[in-house]
């Protein structure tokens, strides 16, 4: 468990980080329109198109940042009325159906990107299109993968019958 919990934390490093970055590169860029248009009428032809890919490669980035820190949107009206084990077992259903939808996403994005790979195109500056839509299937494969990880963590605390330090102090904020 040590391993996966490693690559876990390692996989939301390296998200956090281009995160950060791909923010940073959209509000210079993004600034840097503003500027050009207003001051001296004109713009970098390409920005738009690249703050719009950025856009996305950001929105999945902090999905994943987000499923990794159990930080995603969740529906818990159900769960104020049960139990500490029936939040733990709402958490493994709701889980493995995230899993399960992030699974058939995963694939119809990856036979979207093969078809993308296969017929071509470039979207700016003789950079293939594909490159830039890579993080739809990527974004939801390692949005499966901490899913997953967090199902198999509720479960083994379930069976093991042991409510972590940090569940145990959001059950007495709520």
């Amino acid at each position: 468990m040590k391993l996966i919990r490693s690559i876990d934390s390692i996989v939301g490093a390296i998200a956090a980080a281009i995160l950060v970055t791909l923010l940073a590169v959209m509000l210079f860029m993004g600034f840097t329109q503003v500027v050009l248009r207003n001051l001296f009428s004109t713009s970098i032809l390409w920005g738009d198109v690249f703050l719009r890919h950025v856009v996305l490669w950001v929105a999945f980035l902090g999905a994943i940042v987000a499923t990794g820190e159990k930080r995603h949107i969740t529906i818990d009206a159900l769960t104020k009325v049960l139990s500490d084990k029936g939040k733990k077992i709402a958490g493994i259903i709701t889980g493995i159906a995230s899993v399960v939808v992030c699974y058939f996403l995963t694939d119809a994005s990856h036979r979207f990107l093969v078809d993308e790979i296969e017929f071509g195109g470039t979207l700016m500056l003789d950079i293939p299109r594909w490159i830039f839509q890579l993080i739809i299937p990527l974004g939801f494969g390692l949005m499966m993968l901490r899913f997953s990880i967090r199902v198999l963590e509720d479960f083994l605390e379930l069976v093991s019958g042991r409510i972590t330090a940090s569940e145990s102090e959001e059950v007495k904020d709520a």
